[in-house]
Parts: structure tokens; sequence; C-alpha cells
């Protein structure tokens, strides 16, 4: 189940690799996510040292009134991924044209996870094919609806 998504990404990126990555998270935020509250919207992952971070998520408080002090939503989480899945995103994120972007976070048991990929960005024209598509599709399904 899908908590919250970067529903943009599928329109702005070609997406190449995907992957599945825990996610480091205070008891405040699980529960914020829990309840379909934040956003993905221009989130990256960035490789440092040896470690995947997520960064630019926003996570606003689960209650405002009993947040720790000091608490930033925007905080960059650790990921958590085996050294190989990091090597390889590193060494795509180095790669010129190629980025790292999270594309959801949901729920895999009583876990939190976050799925992560390997993206190309688009330009105007793949952007424009790609609305023509669906446009199309979407004409064919209204088509067959309307001869049963």
């Amino acid at each position: 189940m899908s908590l919250i998504e970067y529903k943009k990404a599928g329109l702005r990126y070609e997406t190449l690799e995907t992957f599945e990555a825990g996610v480091e998270l205070t008891g405040v935020e699980v529960k914020a996510l829990r309840k379909k509250m934040g956003s993905l919207d221009g989130a990256r992952v960035v490789v440092r040292g040896g470690e995947a971070f997520i960064s630019g998520m926003t996570i606003p408080p689960y209650q405002a009134a009993n947040t720790p002090k000091g608490y930033d939503p925007e905080r960059a989480r650790r990921l958590l991924l085996t050294k190989r899945e990091i090597a390889e995103l590193a060494g795509a994120d180095a790669k010129k044209g190629l980025t790292l972007v999270p594309l959801s976070m949901y729920n895999a048991h009583r876990l939190i996870k976050a799925k992560i990929a390997i993206v190309r960005g688009k330009g105007k024209a793949d952007k424009r094919e790609d609305l023509k598509k669906r446009e199309a599709a979407r004409e064919a399904e209204r088509a067959l609806k309307g001869n049963r």
C-alpha cells in the first residue's frame, strides 16, 4: 500500500532501474507517513561517504504540539541498502544525465520502504509523445466501451 508518491516522476523522467530501500525514520515521522502526510516533490537521493540519503523529502509533524524541539521536516533521511546497491547508485549518480529519485514510500508489513529509481530526464518532445500515447489509449478504451 503506497503512502506517498512522486506523481510527476513518470512525466518528467524515464525510469531505467528501480530499487527497494528501508528508510531510517523517527516515530513521529512514521505516524505522519501512515496518515499519508508528506511530499516527495523535488526529493533526490544523494550518495555520500558510502551511505545513501533522501534529501528534499518533506514530512510535516504528526501533531504540532507534541513534536520534539528542533524537528526539521526536510532533514536528510538515511536509506538502508546493501554495499553493492550503494556502489551501483554511486556509479549511476556519477554518470552524466542520470539522477536518483525516490518514486514512492510504502508499507511492507510493519516496515516503511522507499522505492527509488535511476532515471534520465525527458525532453519536451518525449513528454509530448507520452501524452499523445496516453490520449490515444484512452480514446481506444472509450471506443471499446461504447461497442459493448
